[in-house]
């Protein structure tokens, strides 16, 4: 397995742009040109929004901290321009992309310019928020994405969960979503995914992304997020037991998390024991509860055994 490089010890921002600029990036008009000789429209559904600014690529790489040592996975490839900017940076590219033909076409772009680099990369044909297994070799040690709107928070947890070796993630969201991501305890924006992606990862916002670098430009802004991963709190509940109460305690976030809970306690007495239990005041809500409250509540609700 491949271990992450450390902060400090990858490339420097200089041979990550000398690199990237041996490689012939996707510019505008290219990007529009591929899609079209593709028959590709970016549809809504799929989330595709393509990064047409080769700096913005290569701000992302930069950003990212990857070495060559890393074997990264980047989900959503579309037409290339990212995967190209990785791959003079690492030991391998892992490029899961759902849409067949983007899969397809995405090794004769890298041969036609990068073809030095087109055994770095692998091309898995999936569903980044159903897939469990990667291509033989290295275990992966990074993710790096552009991650699609509309499903950009499931398809993170579910790597954060499938892949336990990757140690380090850079994406690029919906800047709303990057609030909510990096929210602290007792803000507004924190919730379900602040307290899900704290279990796993240390979070920091890192960038904003204008919208003019797409094609076709989202109505929105994008930022960039970048996650470290750390042990997961010492608790004798299951993260699926911790889900299960961060889950029911935003569900109606401004009820008391004695109300809140109730339904999974088995009654509003019971909730409010395993509350006290925990040291947690019965009259908080879930947004100004730490993960560890979360762990420790989860803990102290016998019937919890029953989710895995």
């Amino acid at each position: 397995m491949f271990e992450p490089a450390l902060s400090g010890s990858g490339p420097r921002l200089a041979d990550v742009s000398d690199r990237a600029e041996a490689v012939a990036l996707l510019g505008p008009a290219d990007v529009r040109r591929l899609a079209a000789t593709l028959g590709i429209r970016p549809t809504k559904q799929l989330g595709q929004n393509f990064v047409i600014d080769p700096n913005t690529v290569r701000r992302i790489v930069r950003a990212a901290a990857v070495g060559s040592d890393d074997v990264v996975v980047e989900v959503g490839p579309g037409l290339g321009s990212l995967t190209l900017a990785l791959l003079p940076e690492v030991a391998r590219v892992v490029a899961v992309e759902v849409d067949p033909v983007l899969a397809g076409a995405l090794p004769t772009t890298v041969r036609e310019r990068a073809p030095d680099l087109a055994g770095r990369l692998e091309v898995v044909t999936a569903d980044a928020l159903v897939v469990t297994e990667l291509p033989p070799g290295p275990a992966p040690t990074a993710v790096v994405a552009n991650l699609p709107y509309n499903v950009a928070v499931p398809v993170l947890l579910h790597l954060l969960a499938t892949f336990e070796s990757v140690r380090r993630l850079l994406v690029m969201v919906q800047a709303e979503v990057a609030d909510r991501l990096v929210a602290a305890p007792g803000s507004r924006t924190y919730g379900v995914p602040s307290v899900k992606a704290r279990w796993h990862c240390d979070l920091r916002r890192v960038g904003s992304i204008g919208r003019s670098v797409f094609w076709p430009a989202p109505n929105v802004d994008s930022a960039l997020v970048a996650l470290t991963r750390h042990r997961p709190p010492e608790s004798t509940a299951t993260r699926d037991q911790v889900f299960a109460v961060v889950d029911a305690a935003f569900a109606q976030r401004r009820k008391t998390l004695r109300s809140a809970l109730a339904g999974l306690a088995g009654s509003p007495a019971a909730a409010e024991q395993a509350l006290r239990t925990a040291g947690v005041d019965p009259r908080s809500r879930g947004e100004s509860l730490t993960v560890v409250q979360f762990a420790r509540i989860a803990e102290s609700i016998p019937d919890l055994g029953s989710v895995q």
